[in-house]
Parts: C-alpha cells; structure tokens; sequence
C-alpha cells in the first residue's frame, strides 16, 4: 500500500464572537483558512497545532478542547487528509514572530462575514468546523491520546 492520508491540525480561535482565520495563497488563488497545517516527526497534535497557530497568526493560544476530526480528500490534487480541529482563546500576540511565506494576513471575522465569503474557502472544512464549534460540538482535551 502506498497510499496515506496527510495528518493535519486546525485550530478555530474565538474573541469576542469574532474568529481568527488567515488569508494564503494557494494555487494562484487568495482562500480563507483557519490556521492550519501538517504534523511534524516527533510532535503531538497538540503542539502541532500550538506552532500551526504561532507561525500563521502571531497569536499564541490556549487551546481548550477539540471540534472534531474528519477526512477530506481535495479535489484539486486527491490527497486526504485526516484533519483535528481544535478550538481555542487568544493569550498573546506576538508581532515579533515572522508569518509563513504563504500567508498574507491573519484576519478576524464574524461567523455572517465568513459565510459571505464561502466562495475564498480553502476547502469546505472551514466552514463545516465553524459550524459545528457554534452547534456546540466541544469535545474535551482528554479524548486525544
């Protein structure tokens, strides 16, 4: 078998009933996307998504528990991903860290303001992760081993 799916982390950051998204270029293309990105060799999910969060936003987090996780397979290339999203609340900005190359700008957005923009998505996981954090789909820390 050498198929495998890419394991991945988002994390959905709220402040005052607005989220943190980021604005990248992928594919020629300006798309909105929580911040997120691959597990590294000899990282947890959790410090994943702490460094996804820290390199795409300047924001560090305390991340409270998890929304869900899920599979997606991109159109655009057919890779699958097997996706932990996370939720959590801003600590501290930290201007002195450097955005990743493919970011343009982090950016807080209302949940009416995101669905405006549902034609920028990155993929429909964007969303969907929204929506279900918003349902009230919070699941504790401790289920993650």
């Amino acid at each position: 078998m050498d198929w495998h799916p890419h394991v991945t982390v988002a994390t959905l950051v709220e402040n005052d009933g607005k989220f943190l998204f980021v604005e990248e270029i992928k594919h020629g293309r300006r798309v909105l996307n929580q911040p997120a990105g691959h597990l590294e060799k000899d990282e947890s999910l959790l410090e994943a998504a702490y460094r996804e969060t820290l390199e795409e936003t300047q924001w560090r987090v305390e991340i409270l528990g998890v929304v869900g996780i899920g599979l997606y397979t991109a159109p655009a290339n057919g890779v699958t991903y097997h996706r932990t999203s996370f939720f959590a609340r801003p600590i501290a900005f930290c201007p002195e860290q450097k955005l990743d190359s493919d970011i343009e700008q982090a950016i807080w957005l209302t949940p009416d303001e995101l669905r405006k923009r549902r034609h920028q998505l990155r993929s429909p996981l964007v969303l969907e992760c929204l929506e279900r954090y918003l349902d009230g789909q919070r699941y504790p820390l401790t289920m993650i081993y």
